[in-house]
């Protein structure tokens, strides 16, 4: 029977402590999991779901009392025919073995779910939309809008669904939002959900390395999306934790650029953006490379330069420091660059001053979604955030986009890059292009 082996039954549990410390005495949190997809493929668990149960069947729902912590999982029953086909899941008919595995006081069958919570004044739900296989808040909110404007299509989703459902069952109760908590535990990782990430980082950078040496011009974009596919499964992953972005020339100047279609050209420089999902985590990285295998003067000039503010920003990465202190701190030391730096153009010029003096480099948080949950920028940076350092050119006149992008973890000492495996200086990708 498949169950995770990266969190304990102790790191789960908690977890759920301290939901249950933070409801309240009396008070009781509701969580659904994520429903079967109906097709032939790996079930995904949603991610605030798996983070507290580590449980990956579908159709499974938490229950975490306030105070006592106490937890019920409530899972479908035992199907005999679908286990013949493939293979035993946890159900609600083992529920001491499920118990064991997860740490959880109690099984159910889903049942009885709904006598559970009839008499609750005070529940917890989650507002967000439930993030599943390679989604994050930002596509959901794209899905959302694009389902407003569709006079078709006006059903609630699973998530309204679910807390309809909810109040149907406990129409006294007040309803409460469990998300924020969900988000700020998630902002920060533990030692388990590190190493975890550092497998995916240190995938992700093999899978870039491996892609920049099958560079060569006459292949297309998707063919290095499947050199990476390999190293991904090849390393334990099922899936990749997000669309590749493999873009060649123009098409880099859109930012999340998936077709991955067009010819490689001998001229073209190539943007890389892919990461695998490993364990319900995932990495992010951008790279650059030529596929010549020699930068030419303007993608040393501009992609140099982002490339030595990457560096300065690695070089002074520390907890205890705000963004605005250390967008202050990197703008101190990249100016004296930038006033040296050959620019060719005053557009190139503006641009690069633009970056230093601006927080774009300071994306979002990466962990179980690539664009991961929770807000760091207004508060000191903490030891177990991850996020992704990317600084960011714009030419728009030219259409010219530059990046370069790395998965960082903040330390009690400093920073760990989580994909140094695959170099950003220049000199040095172009000695692993010599090797193709």
């Amino acid at each position: 029977m498949h169950y995770q082996k990266d969190f304990s039954p102790a790191e789960l549990q908690a977890r759920r402590r301290r939901v249950a410390e933070h409801i309240g005495p009396g008070a009781i949190a509701v969580l659904a999991g994520a429903v079967d997809t109906g097709a032939f493929d790996y079930f995904r668990q949603s991610n605030d779901f798996y983070y507290l149960t580590g449980v990956e069947v579908p159709h499974a729902y938490l229950t975490i009392e306030g105070g006592t912590g106490e937890s019920t999982l409530y899972l479908p029953p035992r199907d005999p025919k679908h286990e013949q086909s493939e293979g035993v899941q946890l159900s609600a008919d083992a529920g001491a073995l499920a118990c064991e595995m997860t740490g959880i006081e109690q099984v159910a069958h889903l049942g009885a779910l709904a006598p559970k919570i009839a008499n609750s004044q005070d529940i917890w739900l989650l507002s967000a939309p439930a993030e599943l296989r390679q989604a994050c808040r930002d596509t959901l909110r794209h899905q959302k809008k694009l389902r407003d404007a569709d006079p078709w299509d006006q059903r609630p989703t699973r998530d309204e669904w679910f807390r309809s459902k909810v109040q149907q069952a406990a129409p006294q109760a007040t309803i409460h939002d469990l998300t924020p908590l969900l988000d700020e535990m998630r902002l920060h990782k533990s030692d388990s959900e590190l190493a975890l990430m550092r497998r995916a980082g240190h995938l992700t950078a093999r899978a870039v390395y491996e892609a920049m040496r099958r560079t060569r011009a006459g292949i297309y974009e998707y063919q290095l999306t499947a050199v990476a596919d390999h190293v991904y499964v090849d390393g334990g992953a099922r899936s990749a934790g997000y669309r590749s972005i493999i873009a060649r020339g123009k098409n880099i100047w859109n930012a999340h650029y998936y077709r991955n279609d067009s010819l490689l050209e001998p001229d073209d420089l190539v943007l890389m953006d892919y990461a695998p999902d490993l364990g319900c985590y995932t990495s992010d990285i951008g790279r650059m490379w030529p596929v010549n295998g020699k930068y030419s003067p303007r993608d040393r000039e501009l992609y140099g330069f982002v490339v030595k503010y990457q560096q300065v920003l690695i070089e002074i990465l520390r907890p205890g420091r705000t963004v605005g202190q250390l967008v202050q701190e990197s703008a101190a030391i990249m100016h004296p660059i930038w006033e040296s730096w050959s620019f060719s153009k005053p557009a190139y010029r503006a641009a690069a001053r633009q970056m230093i003096e601006s927080e774009v480099a300071f994306t979002h948080p990466v962990g179980m979604a690539v664009h991961d949950v929770g807000a760091y920028k207004h508060q000191p940076l903490q030891p177990g955030l991850v996020f992704a350092l990317d600084p960011q050119l714009w030419v728009r006149e030219e259409e010219l986009y530059i990046r370069v992008e790395d998965t960082v973890a903040i330390t009690a000492s400093g920073v760990e890059v989580h994909t140094s495996g695959v170099p950003i200086d220049l000199d040095q990708v172009e000695r692993i292009l010599a090797t193709r």
